[in-house]
């Protein structure tokens, strides 16, 4: 066993280490962030190290199977599983070397080596060694099929993604719009900053922005959100903390201000955790009104409650409640954001590519259809339930909706476009947004109206 003190190799990077044990996690299971959460909970990481650290996670987990592929390439017995520790040291090493412009390839290579010393053994570090530099040596040993011959299998391994999503997204966008939505999602996430109207003013936070001189563009379709262009959240104590802005992006913004909760309602937000779409119905409301916040998670609940008070809300009532036995009601508005796959959000979530698979489609389409039942009953008469998703997914998305109006009748579509442009706004009155287009999450949204 390799001493931590100095010998002919050179120490091993706790960092880097940190990540290994990350990526074993995340493999066997974990969410991204919790593994991540779990391995540096007992170290004492700076902020730079931490977002180091995140940086390489939740690259490697999502260039997992384009590693794994090229990794193929320069192994004796490609075919052969490798052992899970090995395995995410060589994805680790090669993610460094592959996707970031900032690590020299002598410091990827030896790091990587060295990890494999202190985490394994000699031989297990000589055969990274030997990989990593005949990856460097000789790129063009990696081929990917033609995608003449199989689009979908050369974009499943060039952008590592699971083949049914992409079979999904080619056959609903074509080879085109596939490629750019697959790129987007493999791009870093920004941060985007909700501003809260009762602390501060859209202009006040852009004029700090610039005297800070901090990256940012305002809002595509909604000016109190500000995007960030750049890492981190700059300005946390003065902005974040003091609750005059929020994180929210700016696709989920959308379903509210669809939903356009006005003074003095009485409104209704279902699946509401951590608060989001609830803090900012509040403020749209100019805290005047009501607003029961209903989610089946105590400890959720509480994330909400916190974040009404750091924002100065006064109006949100969190419910710890199954949506199917909520009774209540009836509301002016109603805004129903239901369990989904996400998979609007998979350049935010790493290992939202790995987790989700085709049953999870179908089973939560059943869910969907019986909670905007549930929802619809605590419509009033002449109010609005707004369902909302943040995937792409049209059997989660246009076929819960479409099929719900068969059933329900007395419902009917109001037209987004009296809210967006139709470069969001669909022809059948809903409202779609792409990572691809306009640098948005990937999201839905249906305005249904109660007839009197």
């Amino acid at each position: 066993m390799v001493q931590k003190t100095k010998t002919k190799t050179r120490g091993f990077d706790p960092v880097r280490a940190a990540a290994v044990e990350s990526l074993v996690l995340i493999e066997q299971g974990q969410q991204a962030d919790y593994a991540i959460e779990g391995v540096i909970r007992d170290k004492n990481f700076r902020p730079l190290d931490i977002r180091f650290l995140s940086q390489l996670v939740n690259g490697a987990t999502k260039m997992r199977r384009r590693l794994d592929h090229e990794l193929r390439f320069y192994l004796a017995k490609p075919s052969t599983n490798l052992p899970l520790l090995l395995a995410n040291v060589l994805r680790l090493g090669l993610y460094q070397l592959r996707f970031t412009d900032r690590i020299p390839d002598a410091a990827a290579v030896s790091e990587s080596v060295n990890l494999a010393m202190r985490m394994m053994d000699r031989p297990r570090a000589n055969l990274v060694n030997a990989v990593l530099r005949a990856s460097i040596r000789e790129p063009e040993k990696v081929q990917f099929v033609s995608v003449k011959d199989d689009p979908v299998k050369h974009l499943a391994d060039y952008y590592s993604f699971p083949d049914y999503f992409v079979k999904y997204c080619y056959q609903e966008y074509g080879l085109k719009q596939t490629k750019q939505l697959l790129q987007n999602f493999n791009k870093p996430p920004r941060v985007t900053y909700r501003v809260n109207f009762l602390k501060a003013k859209p202009e006040e936070i852009i004029e700090l922005l610039k005297k800070e001189e901090v990256k940012f563009s305002e809002g595509k379709f909604i000016p109190e959100f500000i995007h960030i262009d750049q890492g981190g959240l700059p300005l946390e104590r003065e902005l974040l903390q003091s609750g005059k802005v929020f994180v929210q992006d700016e696709s989920a913004g959308i379903a509210v201000r669809l939903l356009n909760p006005r003074p003095d309602q009485d409104c209704l937000d279902l699946a509401s955790a951590p608060g989001g779409k609830s803090t900012y119905m509040a403020i749209r409301m100019r805290n005047k009104g009501r607003i029961t916040s209903v989610d089946k998670s105590k400890k959720r609940l509480e994330v909400v409650a916190e974040n009404t008070r750091r924002l100065g809300i006064k109006i949100v009532s969190p419910v710890a409640c199954d949506i199917m036995e909520f009774k209540g009601g009836p509301f002016d508005r109603v805004l129903l954001d239901p369990p989904c796959t996400g998979w609007g959000t998979a350049g935010k979530h790493s290992d939202l590519r790995w987790s989700k698979t085709v049953d999870d489609v179908k089973n939560l389409a059943k869910i969907q259809t019986a909670m905007i039942d549930r929802a619809a009953k605590l419509v009033k008469p002449g109010g609005v339930l707004v369902y909302s998703t943040c995937t792409i997914m049209r059997a989660e998305n246009d076929q819960i909706i479409e099929e719900f109006l068969l059933r329900n009748d007395k419902f009917e579509i109001d037209p987004a476009s009296q809210f967006f442009p139709d470069k969001i706004a669909t022809e059948r009155g809903f409202v779609k947004t792409y990572p691809n287009v306009y640098d948005l999450d990937g999201a839905f949204c249906a305005r249904l109206k109660r007839k009197l």
